[in-house]
């Protein structure tokens, strides 16, 4: 039998909608909960499939996942001890995004070996800049049945790192590496999207110095020890945009709630000169027409990163 959606159309949209934390942001945020043998205290988690597949991954590892009685979105992550250093395929091939358990197990039990996102096959978003990067750090890497091993003994070592394209998971993945590497690391090319700005402001509450978020060069600034901390993780760009649009489409007006104006970045702009309103209120912001029919407008995009793996 197949699922339906049945949607009547012709009505305009009323009302408020809570926008839900960033899928996307989330992930490398609850990776970060290795580094630490104190609970990281999550809000605003989304209930999504790999949310749940990262939490299965991270409790394979060692971690207690405990989710707060009565408080959707609230996820507490706890890693007293690392059980474990090899993310098994059955669990990475389901989403790509579990190579993010790389950097910081390697960072603090001085090896990791973790799934090839495809197996032995060789994938569409390999992941070669995140072993680069940790070869820069002093991580030795081997390849082979489909695992890749980093090992640093020692530690890793701050270092300078050049990405020769601005992939989102490969500057998570380094960041939080470096987040527990001696000395500082230089990170060039670095992505600049807002989940890695809440990166950022995750790691340097729990300790790390980071600078440069958000330009493309970042630089972390490792501890020796890193603590605890209790974080909201940002809301989801892309479905703000999509209910802002659809308010505005039906002429209608809608509230979306805990989400800023600006985190829509250069979409305000083409918004805007489509006939969107989007107006800031304390709990977020009211997405409606701004006078009259919406006008047709040419759309370019171009991605601050070329690729998110």
């Amino acid at each position: 039998v197949m699922d339906r959606i049945l949607i009547e159309g012709g009505v305009p949209l009323e009302g408020e909608v809570t926008i839900s934390g960033a899928k996307n942001a989330a992930l490398p945020l609850m990776a970060a909960c290795l580094l630490t043998d104190e609970p990281l205290e999550l809000e605003n988690v989304p209930d999504l499939a790999d949310i749940g597949s990262m939490q299965r991954l991270l409790q394979v590892l060692g971690v207690e996942a405990r989710h707060l009685p009565g408080a959707p979105g609230k996820l507490t992550l706890t890693c007293e001890a690392v059980l474990s250093t090899t993310a098994p395929y059955d669990l990475v091939r389901k989403m790509r995004a579990s190579v993010l358990v790389l950097g910081p197990l390697v960072a603090r039990e001085g090896i990791a070996k973790v799934s090839l996102p495809g197996g032995c096959a060789i994938g569409t978003r390999p992941i070669d800049l995140h072993l680069a990067g940790l070869e820069a750090m002093g991580a030795t890497i081997e390849l082979a049945d489909g695992y890749v091993t980093a090992s640093a003994p020692g530690g890793l070592e701050g270092g300078v790192v050049r990405l020769r394209s601005p992939s989102v998971g490969a500057t998570e993945n380094l960041m939080l590496a470096a987040a527990l590497a001696k000395g500082p690391t230089e990170i060039h090319g670095a992505a600049r999207e807002p989940e890695i700005v809440d990166l950022a402001r995750l790691l340097r509450a729990m300790g790390a110095g980071v600078e440069g978020e958000g330009t493309p060069t970042v630089t972390v600034h490792g501890a020796t020890r890193l603590s605890g901390t209790r974080h909201a993780i940002l809301p989801d760009r892309i479905e703000a945009g999509t209910y802002a649009m659809a308010a505005a489409i039906t002429g209608g007006r809608v509230e979306l709630k805990h989400c800023r104006r600006e985190l829509l970045g250069a979409a305000i702009a083409k918004l805007e000169e489509c006939g969107v309103a989007l107006e800031p209120t304390e709990a977020g912001m009211i997405a409606s027409r701004a006078n009259g029919p919406l006008q047709g407008v040419d759309v370019i995009t171009q991605p601050l990163s070329l690729i998110h793996i």
